[in-house]
């Protein structure tokens, strides 16, 4: 069954988000198809940004929720809590969202606890359905649910993985860094800084990025990015804004830290 499309009421309401492919058309069929979406990419290239932004341009409520090592499939569904006396059911983020339509985007899907997945399996078949075995409930999602996850494959380890039976009930896109052109527009329209600053900035985190499973877990993200052209914009010196937003979250090492403000400096002159 196909769903309409409704659209953000204006153009404000939606937050910038600059494709790298197809991935907004994709989305929007995954949609209206009623289909369970998964989006993996490195930190901070731009999963949920894109998100907040299909949301926006669909006219439909979203629900985030933020995956953590505690987080518990009760946690999404619900749980009964004492209120005035009277222990009453509470829905949870997922609940609500199937009950009552819109997108549920559950970011760093993998770091949740294993119950999770186990929830969100009959939901991601040809049943759509929710169970609340608490209530005795069995919901069917809306025509107008969608359910959205993402994980940072380069990330995880073996302990913090999806399984193949999980993955294969989702549509996947993946997402990468910007090329290097985009990359400098979005900072520099994100940060307000020139395109000429930003160009060194974008130079040095594709560097950066180059020691990804080497010296570093993870390379500079866009996010870090518009933060340290943010602070050079404000005024402050370009050494010290690539040393707090680029260099120092990357590592806790002083050796690895050393290397990177090697490489900042042959690249800020």
């Amino acid at each position: 069954m196909n769903l309409m499309l409704k659209t953000a009421s204006t153009s404000a309401d939606i937050p910038s988000y600059t494709p790298a492919g197809n991935e907004c058309a994709l989305f929007e069929t995954a949609w209206t198809r009623q289909l369970p979406l998964l989006l993996k990419g490195p930190t901070g290239c731009g999963k949920t940004r894109f998100v907040s932004h299909m949301a926006a341009k669909l006219g439909v409520p979203l629900s985030t929720v933020s995956c953590h090592d505690d987080l518990a499939a009760a946690d999404l569904t619900g749980r009964y809590l004492l209120k005035g006396g009277d222990t009453v059911w509470v829905d949870g983020p997922l609940t609500r969202a199937v009950r009552e339509g819109g997108i549920c985007y559950l970011d760093e899907v993998v770091e949740a606890r294993k119950d999770v997945a186990v929830v969100l399996h009959p939901l991601t078949d040809d049943r759509r359905i929710l169970p609340l075995e608490r209530t005795g409930e069995e919901l069917e999602a809306p025509a107008g649910f969608m359910l959205v996850v993402s994980y940072n494959p380069g990330y995880q380890n073996l302990l913090k993985t999806l399984k193949p039976s999980t993955r294969q009930r989702f549509v996947a896109i993946e997402f990468d860094f910007l090329p290097k052109e985009q990359e400098i527009a979005v900072v520099s329209a994100e940060s307000g800084l020139s395109e000429g600053q930003v160009a060194m900035l974008v130079e040095l985190a594709r560097k950066l990025r180059a020691l990804k499973g080497h010296d570093l877990e993870e390379g500079v993200s866009t996010r870090l990015l518009v933060y340290c052209a943010s602070l050079i914009d404000a005024g402050l010196p370009i050494r010290e804004a690539v040393r707090s937003a680029m260099i120092e979250p990357l590592t806790d090492e002083p050796d690895v830290r050393a290397g990177l403000l090697e490489v900042a400096d042959a690249v800020i002159r």
